[in-house]
């Protein structure tokens, strides 16, 4: 008996395992329609939930974007983390670094597409704008990961920010989903040559 009532789980976990079953379910229609295109009905209407169950566990659209983009975001900040742990020499990590970035697009481009859009939104938007802030400082930190072991491999010394290194990688990706999206038959092989070419720009000469 006692065992059963461990089993069980208390209200509060049944409770988040909901929300976060209707986070990945809202993710999908966000994904698709944007933020200026999505209504709490409309991502019921495109899921197994109905309006009032959605409603039930998110007061309104807002609220349940902010659950998902940190519950997604919250899963891809070690995204790269076998890269800086398995590579060996900086050549390794380029080529596996720019390789993550490729497939990244490749597998997630909605997910990518609709962090864009939230990004800008909250400059309009000021209920977004404490989330996107603080995801944008995990994935600086994420690429900082990668940046400082490819100095360390290198044995060179980074002559930038993470700040700045963050923004001028995350300018690159972008780009190259853009290029994606429309189409772009080399948006992703130029991708890949960015990436070897700007990773030894962040790094202090060869002495």
């Amino acid at each position: 008996m006692a065992a059963t009532r461990t089993a069980r789980k208390a209200p509060a976990d049944k409770y988040d395992e909901r929300r976060t079953q209707l986070a990945e379910s809202a993710l999908l229609t966000l994904g698709e329609l944007g933020y200026a295109r999505s209504s709490l009905r409309e991502i019921a209407n495109n899921s197994e939930f109905s309006h009032g169950v959605v409603h039930y566990y998110f007061a309104d659209k807002l609220e349940l974007i902010i659950y998902c983009v940190r519950y997604y975001k919250a899963r891809c900040v070690t995204r790269y983390d076998a890269v800086v742990a398995d590579s060996s020499t900086p050549e390794q990590l380029v080529e596996a670094f720019a390789a993550k970035l490729v497939e990244t697009i490749l597998d997630e481009a909605p997910m990518h597409r609709l962090w864009y859009d939230l990004r800008t939104q909250s400059m309009f938007e000021e209920g977004l704008r404490e989330a996107v802030l603080m995801i944008d400082r995990t994935l600086e930190e994420m690429i900082w990961r990668v940046v400082a072991r490819y100095a360390t491999l290198s044995g060179r010394d980074v002559v930038t920010t993470p700040a700045a290194a963050y923004g001028l990688l995350d300018g690159v990706f972008q780009r190259a989903l853009l290029g994606h999206l429309t189409g772009r038959a080399d948006a992703l092989d130029d991708l890949r040559d960015q990436t070897r070419s700007l990773l030894p720009l962040l790094l202090a000469p060869a002495t």
